[in-house]
């Protein structure tokens, strides 16, 4: 009688914990091969060329290495979907050429906005900046964080944070408005 044994197969949780708890890319490299047709389709659809998916498969697993080790991640086929799309679209937003025209005042408007999300144009705006960051609710800190600063869309904000969608905008938009408040009152006027 010759029976065979296999080796049980590890969920991708498995994976992903014997990953973060050893750093031994072969975990990752596991898990990642089961969702490399995934990846490569995505990759395809976004830039409709072949080497070029081909390359992006490459580039992602290796920002993997650390993404996977910086966030929270409770299921890993919609967190690494939502990578790939956020590694896609952003390498299509750097291939585009900026265009620059400059702006007279007679053609914005002359009051004053200050935009807060946006860049500071001042070393004083950043310092404030970064205050009121430091201020908000951890909730709001991290949504806004996220969606501002690293790019990410609402549905890749709920996969990390596990929080509702509505939960996620309304952080954002309450974050925005305390900011705001809170930029108000710490600028000199």
């Amino acid at each position: 009688m010759n029976s065979t044994f296999k080796k049980p197969v590890k969920t991708d949780q498995e994976l992903l914990n014997a990953y973060v708890s050893t750093t031994n890319q072969e975990f990752l490299g596991q898990l990642y091969v089961r969702y490399i047709p995934l990846v490569y389709g995505l990759c395809l659809k976004y830039f409709q060329q072949q080497q070029s998916a081909e390359d992006a498969v490459m580039e992602i697993y290796e920002e993997l290495t650390d993404k996977c080790l910086k966030h929270e991640i409770n299921n890993f086929k919609s967190w690494l979907y939502s990578v790939s799309k956020n590694y896609c679209l952003q390498r299509i937003r750097s291939s585009k050429p900026k265009l620059f025209e400059e702006l007279n005042e007679q053609v914005v408007e002359v009051e004053p906005f200050l935009h807060l999300i946006d860049a500071p144009t001042d070393k004083e705006k950043e310092r404030v900046l970064k205050t009121c960051m430091v201020n908000l609710p951890k909730e709001q800190l991290k949504c806004i964080t996220g969606f501002f600063f690293e790019q990410y869309s609402y549905a890749d904000i709920v996969l990390m944070t596990g929080y509702t969608l509505n939960k996620v905008k309304s952080y954002i938009q309450n974050g925005k408005r305390n900011l705001k408040s809170c930029m108000i009152k710490n600028l000199p006027r």
